[in-house]
């Protein structure tokens, strides 16, 4: 399959999930759902019931994933979307509703593991993650051998755009967190980890270095700010800028090159003073009622034809080798998936900071209600 087709298959998809309105947080969607009847009730060899409850991110699994795996394994998944880390980590801080694996960012399994709100990993069940994952994917700080995680997807932070109403490339922090140049015209997260720690890329310090008094001359910045920004948004500025009602956005590389798919209009840049990644990952929470069917699951994810057609819907990068082998060498050479060695290395991964967390979230909260 060439990027071209590639590309046409993850547009299809996005006006799939659209016409099923699944873009919308909170809603459900199923796999082969229909005619289960009373096969639903009864117990696979593994002694759990055949569903699994799987909490992700919107726009974030394969056309076909779901009902695969239903075809492969019996286990019928339910999964359900969450909007930002901050509603994760409330959401099983307040005792899991049921979910079997959840998708969280690298800081939050940090936050996650130390709160005591993962189980830890069952190598022995999952296979494919020696076999298939990238050797630097293997052992991350965040999670020392790999104790609670797998990963799922690499990203980074950046600015997409609208070409026609820009001028030039948009090629720093500037525009959206100092300037009123597109007033009323920018998104910009409402997670408040991310935003704090990349003001301090602007103010030129590393994300994880930033003090009480940052944070101070920061939450300044975001009230001055305030007022030219349209919108703090929740896991969809891909779509506010398909749709015109922004011209600027903060937002994910793949959720960038996803909206390219559908206009040539849309560009992507990480701004020159850097910038942060993020490593979403396969996770069980404790409490979690079919552990054994998180465990097929999170394999079955880490699988290399599975692994590729996540990869060919959601056109993020990925970790899972054996994947991106099979993927076209267009996919594999794109600059916004793949951002060049120079720029990754103005870039950090975030690390969970306990005493600064609160602070982001107390400070941002007044940002919000300024």
């Amino acid at each position: 399959m060439d990027f071209k087709t590639l590309l046409d298959n993850a547009q299809n998809r996005r006006s799939l999930l659209k016409g099923m309105g699944v873009a919308a947080v909170g809603l459900t969607f199923t796999g082969a759902l229909a005619g289960c009847g009373e096969k639903e009730a009864k117990k696979l060899a593994n002694g759990e019931e055949g569903k699994l409850n799987f909490y992700n991110w919107d726009t974030y699994i394969g056309e076909t994933t779901i009902e695969d795996f239903k075809g492969a394994s019996g286990v019928d998944v339910n999964m359900t979307l969450f909007a930002s880390n901050d509603e994760l980590f409330a959401k099983l801080k307040a005792g899991n509703q049921g979910y079997d694996v959840i998708v969280p960012s690298n800081d939050f399994v940090e936050r996650m593991a130390q709160a005591d709100l993962l189980m830890p990993l069952d190598f022995a069940q999952i296979p494919n993650f020696e076999k298939n994952v990238a050797p630097e994917f293997k052992d991350v700080p965040y999670d020392p051998k790999r104790k609670y995680s797998m990963p799922y997807t690499w990203l980074s932070l950046g600015i997409g755009y609208r070409k026609s109403k820009v001028k030039g490339t948009p090629d720093s922090w500037k525009v959206l967190f100092d300037s009123d140049e597109y007033k009323g015209r920018i998104a910009v997260l409402s997670e408040a980890g991310d935003m704090f720690r990349l003001y301090g890329k602007y103010l030129g310090k590393s994300v994880n270095a930033l003090t009480e008094a940052d944070i101070k001359t920061i939450e300044a910045m975001m009230i001055k700010q305030k007022p030219n920004i349209k919108a703090f948004h929740e896991d969809n500025g891909q779509d506010l800028l398909l749709k015109g009602e922004v011209d600027v956005v903060l937002e994910y590389n793949g959720d960038i090159a996803q909206a390219m798919v559908e206009d040539e209009d849309i560009g992507f840049v990480i701004p020159k003073e850097g910038s942060q990644l993020n490593s979403d990952n396969l996770c069980i929470p404790k409490g979690a009622p079919r552990p054994k069917n998180a465990h097929a699951f999170i394999n079955y994810l880490l699988d290399a034809e599975a692994g590729k057609k996540i990869t060919e819907t959601i056109l993020y990068p990925t970790p899972n080798n054996a994947a991106k082998a099979l993927m076209p060498d267009d996919y594999k050479n794109n600059p916004v998936i793949f951002p060049p060695a120079d720029i990754l290395a103005k870039c950090e991964y975030a690390a969970y900071n306990p005493k600064l967390q609160p602070m982001y979230e107390e400070a941002f909260t007044r940002v919000r209600a300024a």
